[in-house]
């Protein structure tokens, strides 16, 4: 008997993004929601200024400096379904701290596929 049905083939997402003209101090969906439940969440905020990130459009959740990253490793160390995922259909969303004059945000998101 193979292992390979043990396998989990990590999977991306199509990326989404938000040039910096279309952020504001009003929360804006990056593109569209998850397809699938994610394990691993990349933001890149290759803006100029600081930016808010919301999961819900209305509350605070996380900050990503100007010019920098965040990786969100979800299910790390797990097999198959075990772990934390960001359900399908979770919409991220950006509004400004400070004024953006150049760059956008950008979000990968890699989910799961146990399929051959």
């Amino acid at each position: 008997m193979s292992n390979y049905s043990l396998a989990i083939s990590i999977v991306p997402e199509p990326q989404r993004s938000l040039a910096f003209g279309s952020i504001s101090g009003t929360y804006a969906g990056i593109g569209t929601s998850l397809d699938h439940p994610a394990r691993i969440i990349m933001l890149h905020n290759d803006t100029d200024a600081l930016l808010q990130i919301s999961e819900n459009g209305i509350d605070d959740h996380y900050v990503i400096a100007a010019q920098s990253g965040q990786v969100y490793d979800l299910a790390a160390n797990q097999a198959r379904e075990a772990g934390g995922y960001k359900a399908a259909g979770t919409r991220f969303y950006v509004k400004t701290i400070g004024a953006p004059t150049a760059g956008s945000i950008y979000l990968s998101a890699q989910y799961g596929f146990t399929g051959h």
